[in-house]
């Protein structure tokens, strides 16, 4: 298909600004940031250099996180610096994006008029691709049902200079940490486990894509200056503990909202007997308890991988700046929690959340009490999360086990190579020949069942089930659409166990499975290597990096299509007191990310606003009556869909607002979940509290993100109500927004809720989005 642009781009990076500072090394110690640009340089000189100006400035030892950040400051000299309350304005050196949502962030960035990106960015063709059949048959069809969109993504990164990751290379984050990531980076990738380049010693954070155009466009991107949360490790890995059992017991203890506005940031002498890709898994699933991101200081284990991955050279460089790549002794943290990795038992986590932690000592007799089901159904490894050498390892030699003992596993089971890379090294190696022998199926190398993307068809919807999984996110639903499906996230060789046992309460610690013999026999502790002996095998060659000039190039969207939309304008902000607002929906309970803006079957419409803004919040429970995707339309009385009665209001000109309870957006970072309540007619989102990301995003589209002052002023609300938000025209950092609730019978409360704009996220909701901002600056 050929692909026209319809938008000017010959607009200057100089309009945005000053031209950003390039610090240059003498020739003979640049190391390039990856084989892909050999253009672009690690400048530790200059990230040491703003590092100790800042530290100078504060008088204090620094963080780990602190030292990535600081060193990154578009203003060193000058910034103000305080935990938890001042912004930081930063240069990251990179930008990282999915398919899903690169798409929406490739339309802002042709909305922008812009030549090229001005960081080294890249997309990655992984969420498009349904689990049905297996890795081959399940690719070709995604190429075809996808082939719009992916030649959008192709050719619009050809244009403006994004390197494109091919379907089947495998997942952003893996294909990040084997390319990209280096001890010190600052990346931002638009999908919230962009963090597992922590496991490099990077600062990988995840944003929604108007941050990504920010930063694509040469301008600085904005972070509230994060706290730090300390995790110190004593003692060593051993048995059936692994990396993800760190993560497993840290949700427990800090729950799905403990490090939100946080880093967590690990040390200690526990930290080296994990290894480069077991951090990576740690760093990865931090996202699942809120945390900015997570990060590992610099040791031997990430050298092994960089040395492992063909990048030995910066290797040797980070070699000579461990004091910039490790936090300063008697560095002061927020909050301290230690695990002794000794002692630590195996996690298996869930159901419905991922911070319910239960020691698989104990797993059986809550199963029991709390009456889940037992049978295991599917079990599932790979994912983001959990798919390096050392897990397809690990749980290689457990199916070894069995199948010596002539037993294959009880429950379906698959298996989802992480990238390309993986997948061909496993294959050559023969794990996943084991795999396969105790009955499993290998998935293309994408994300597959764990966001969705999984055709299931062994049960009906409703039917009660557990599966177990080595994913990250476990929220009602979220695997296969089915609100009755128990899942359970662990580590993959426990949910290889668990999966040839065929029942949750099998303990591999302690019980025992009964061989094809009859003789009875226990697994002993799985073991693997965490780098092949032979090297990688790189596999099949997918990228397609950018031209040298792609300025010639077209790109065109069908204003036909239903995959594909251009971008227009939000309305601005009309200087005037939002008065007598309906309640589209008063949210009971979580309300993550998934619950606004479904995944699974929706994905396919993620570069078109309107269609997919039919899904707004057809996951979200109705405090009013208690069902899911039916709310009471204020003007007619009749009950609808969530998205037709929002619908409803727009083609009415009547604004409406949504009410949330705690950690409101948790979860993904699909920036959908801001858009779509803006396109439908949204104002603001009123809520006890919300998710960092999600936050930021609304803020982004010109949405006024409150919390209650008094987190009890939730119940004041009822589902028919009307609110008023005055005195707009005051609106000021720091300053609360005063509502008024009119209740049916007449009689009207007035609350306080707070807002935590500064004075550019103001001018972005006064210009209606940060896009029309950037466009009034030009």
């Amino acid at each position: 298909m050929a692909y026209v642009l319809r938008q000017s781009s010959k607009r200057a990076f100089g309009l945005f600004g000053q031209a950003r500072f390039i610090h240059t090394s003498p020739a003979a110690s640049q190391v390039a940031m990856s084989k892909f640009e050999q253009d672009k340089f690690i400048d530790y000189d200059k990230m040491d250099f703003n590092m100790n100006t800042v530290k100078t400035r504060l008088g204090r030892p620094l963080t780990l996180s602190e030292k990535i950040l600081y060193s990154h400051l578009d203003d060193p000299k000058n910034e103000v610096i305080e935990r938890g309350e001042s912004y930081l304005k930063l240069r990251p050196d990179r930008v990282a994006m999915q398919d899903a949502t690169a798409q929406m962030a490739m339309l802002q960035f042709i909305s922008s008029g812009l030549p090229k990106v001005a960081v080294p960015s890249t997309i990655h063709c992984d969420h498009l691709i349904e689990a049905q059949q297996g890795g081959d048959k399940d690719l070709s069809r995604a190429k075809d049902i996808n082939k719009e969109v992916y030649n959008f993504l192709s050719s619009a990164g050809a244009k403006y200079g994004v390197g494109f990751w091919e379907p089947g290379s495998g997942i952003i984050h893996q294909i990040v940490l084997e390319n990209y990531a280096f001890p010190g980076l600052l990346l931002i990738g638009t999908d919230s486990h962009t963090p597992n380049g922590g496991g490099l010693g990077g600062a990988c954070i995840g944003v929604g894509g108007a941050d990504a155009v920010d930063v694509m466009a040469g301008l600085p991107w904005e972070l509230k200056c994060p706290k730090v949360i300390g995790v110190k490790l004593t003692g060593k890995l051993n048995g059936w503990t692994s990396p993800k059992d760190v993560i497993l017991k840290v949700a427990g203890i800090l729950t799905v909202k403990g490090g939100t506005g946080a880093i967590v940031e690990y040390f200690g002498p526990g930290v080296d007997s994990i290894s480069c890709t077991g951090m990576g898994t740690i760093c990865n699933m931090g996202a699942e308890i809120g945390a900015t991101t997570s990060v590992f200081p610099y040791n031997h284990r990430m050298q092994d991988y960089l040395r492992a991955t063909n990048r030995g050279d910066i290797a040797d460089l980070a070699n000579n700046y461990k004091g910039l790549l490790s936090a300063d002794s008697n560095a002061h943290y927020d909050q301290v929690i230690e695990i002794n990795l000794d002692t630590l038992e195996p996690h298996v986590n869930g159901p419905f959340t991922p911070d319910l932690a239960h020691p698989i000592s104990k797993l059986g007799d809550i199963a029991k009490q709390n009456d889940w089901p037992n049978e295991i159904k599917v079990g599932l490894i790979g994912s983001c999360t959990n798919s390096s050498y050392e897990d397809m390892s690990r749980a290689a030699s457990i199916a070894k086990q069995a199948l010596d003992k002539g037993i294959k596993a009880k429950s379906a089971f698959t298996i989802t190579p992480g990238s390309e890379q993986i997948r061909a090294t496993i294959e050559r190696d023969g794990q996943a020949a084991v795999l396969s022998d105790i009955g499993g199926v290998v998935l293309a190398n994408a994300c597959g069942p764990c966001i969705g993307q999984w055709d299931r068809q062994d049960v009906k919807k409703g039917e009660k089930n557990t599966i177990v999984t080595s994913y990250n996110r476990n929220f009602t639903g979220r695997n296969d659409a089915n609100p009755a499906t128990h899942a359970f996230v662990t580590s993959p060789e426990l949910v290889t166990a668990l999966s040839i046992a065929g029942e949750l309460s099998f303990n591999p610690e302690t019980d025992s499975l009964t061989a094809a013999d009859g003789s009875k026999f226990k697994f002993e502790s799985p073991f693997g290597d965490e780098l092949p002996s032979k090297g990688f095998d790189p596999g099949m060659d997918t990228f397609q990096p950018p031209p040298a000039d792609g300025s010639n190039l077209t790109v065109d969207v069908d204003p036909n299509s239903n995959r594909l939309q251009l971008l227009s304008p939000f309305d601005k902000w009309n200087g005037q007191d939002y008065l007598d607002m309906p309640i589209l929906i008063k949210v009971k309970g979580k309300c993550t990310t998934d619950h606004i803006s479904a995944a699974g079957q929706w994905l396919k419409y993620r570069g078109h606003l309107d269609n997919i803004s039919n899904n707004l919040l057809i996951g979200a429970t109705n405090v009013e009556n208690g069902e899911i995707n039916s709310v009471k339309n204020c003007i007619t009385g009749e009950y609808g869909s969530v998205p037709d009665t929002a619908r409803y209001y727009k083609a009415q000109n009547l604004p409406w607002v949504v009410v949330g309870d705690e950690n409101y957006g948790e979860g993904s970072s699909r920036e959908h979940a801001a858009l779509e309540p803006r396109h439908l007619g949204g104002r603001a989102i009123i809520v006890r509290s919300f998710a960092r990301i999600h936050e930021t995003n609304l803020k982004k589209q010109g949405m006024l993100p409150l919390t209650f002052a008094d987190p009890a002023d939730y119940d004041k609300i009822k589902p028919d109500d009307r609110i008023s938000l005055v005195g707009l025209k005051d609106l000021a950092p720091g300053k609360q927004v005063n509502c008024e609730i009119k209740h049916s019978d007449g009689s009207v409360d007035s609350i306080k809720l707070n807002q935590s704009m500064n004075e550019g996220q103001i001018a972005w909701f006064k210009a209606g989005s940060a896009l029309n901002r950037m466009a009034e600056l030009k």
